[in-house]
């Protein structure tokens, strides 16, 4: 028989194995439940509750909504921490780790490879050995060893599934951490500008009660007032001088928090970033949509469907388990006593054939398996709508407080005009001698708490504004151009 009768009868043993094969593969279905998204509940998205307030406007979320306070240096420092915070560089190499799994996952569908070579030298026994040849030589071996797993079942397929799904959670997790790190950051500096901005109201109270101070001991000396009067406005006087340095404490820390969120340390800080001295403001409606566009913006609502849609997949890996794993391997290779025998046509070895592994019928562990894969699709159910409900009451909230907040300091502001124009009318009347030290201390002390008061409403509306921005998720657009880096 020649050579190619040889190869034609080689083949024709081999067809039928790979038409069977390939009729398998084509015939293949993965096993587990589809993958549906889960639909959140009606009432959600609509519009908002506590969006019945004209400080806020049912048009679509900003992007870069930090630029709504028209303010560069807080542009600059956002710009910074995105770059640099050292959260969101967990997060990113955390994507990597995540796409490192997905590679690892698709790498099981295409053929294993495995090459291998191995050389000895040793004594056979005589009867092992051909006649005339030496009892003692090299045995060099080589061979290339190909395995293919036919997916019926779709482990492979479902296992890439399911890693596709935890690299669109972690990027998701990335958004949500870029999310926090904005709302930080502007926190960090509203609240050093808003330090700042009480601070000169502490101060300048002093001042006032400084010069009632110097008018009442006048007043003391010429016989007019007595040494309690004195004593009970020094007294008021030195309680608001004590608030200085506490107010100086909250912006010193809040601009160290600013430090690191920029990734910068405490003194690397510019100046530059602690120069405000005012709260910020906006000076429009604020736009935050509605809940639809809400659950579809929120990064933590998109990781856990995401994580939800690599469970169900999971529960497919462990389902796949109870069927047969088939692959296709093949080997060649050769053995020889020198290299060239090996490489110089020498003897040559080839298999080709299927393997099959079915762990049947002991499947109790695959089983359990399949059990543990649904309870925790089960849970990442639960974790997405708790997730839903959880954005839509913190927005709600902010909303709410946001809208309260402003009447708050509606009010405030109208008790604070009062107290500023009884406190300057006691002062003329005192002076004038018609009216007594406790008149003018109880004044005093009246538009000193009004004064506080109202500064510290407009600092929790700078800090209700960015509760609101971070549960509506935030937005930002690819191109930052406007944004320049603050530099020391």
């Amino acid at each position: 028989m020649t050579n190619d009768e040889s190869s034609v009868r080689r083949a024709q043993r081999i067809r039928p194995l790979l038409a069977s094969l390939s009729a398998l593969a084509l015939a293949a279905c993965a096993v587990g439940p589809d993958y549906v998204a889960p639909v959140p509940p009606a009432a959600s998205s609509g519009p908002f509750i506590a969006a019945d307030n004209p400080a806020v406007s049912t048009d679509p979320v900003a992007e870069n909504w930090w630029r709504l306070y028209d303010d560069p240096v807080l542009d600059g420092l956002v710009e910074d921490a995105l770059a640099a915070n050292t959260d969101l560089r967990v997060a990113i190499a955390n994507i990597a780790r995540a796409r490192a799994g997905l590679k690892a996952a698709r790498a099981d569908e295409l053929p294993q490879t495995n090459i291998g070579a191995s050389g000895t030298y040793g004594r056979l026994p005589a009867g092992q050995r051909a006649p005339g040849a030496k009892r003692e030589d090299w045995a060099i071996d080589t061979g290339l060893d190909v395995a293919y797993e036919v997916d019926l079942f779709g482990r492979v397929s479902r296992g890439v599934e399911a890693a596709s799904g935890d690299v669109e959670a972690a990027r998701a997790d990335a958004d949500a951490a870029r999310v926090l790190v904005v709302a930080d950051t502007t926190r960090a500096y509203a609240d050093a500008a808003s330090a700042a901005a009480r601070l000169a109201v502490a101060r300048h109270t002093v001042e006032l009660l400084d010069k009632s101070l110097t008018l009442t001991e006048a007043r003391h000396s010429a016989g007019l007032a007595t040494g309690l009067d004195t004593a009970r406005i020094a007294a008021l006087r030195n309680q608001r001088a004590a608030d200085v340095p506490a107010i100086q404490a909250e912006r010193d820390a809040a601009l160290f928090r600013l430090a690191t969120l920029t990734g910068r340390a405490p003194a690397d800080l510019p100046p530059i970033a602690g120069a405000r001295d005012t709260v910020l403001e906006i000076a429009r409606p604020i736009p935050v949509g509605d809940g639809q566009a809400l659950l579809a913006r929120r990064p933590d609502i998109r990781a856990a469907e995401r994580r939800l849609a690599a469970a169900t997949a999971r529960i497919g890996v462990a389902t796949a388990d109870l069927y047969p794993h088939i692959s296709l391997g093949g080997s060649v290779g050769s053995t020889g006593n020198s290299l060239g025998d090996i490489f110089g046509g020498g003897p040559l070895r080839w298999l080709l054939g299927p393997l099959i592994s079915w762990s049947f019928p002991n499947q109790s562990a695959a089983r359990a398996q399949i059990a543990g894969a649904e309870a925790e699709s089960q849970a990442a159910l639960a974790r997405f709508d708790g997730t839903v409900l959880t954005a839509l009451r913190e927005t709600e909230t902010a909303l709410s407080a946001y809208g309260h907040d402003l009447d708050r300091r509606a009010a405030l502001k109208a008790a604070h005009d009062q107290a500023a124009r009884a406190a300057t009318i006691t002062r003329a009347q005192q002076r004038e001698g018609s009216v007594d030290s406790l008149d003018l201390l109880d004044a005093e002390r009246t538009l000193a708490d009004a004064r506080g008061a109202l500064a510290d409403a407009d600092a929790r509306i700078a800090d209700d504004q960015i509760d609101l921005f971070e549960a509506l998720g935030g937005g930002w657009a690819g191109e930052r151009a406007g944004a320049a880096s603050v530099s020391g």
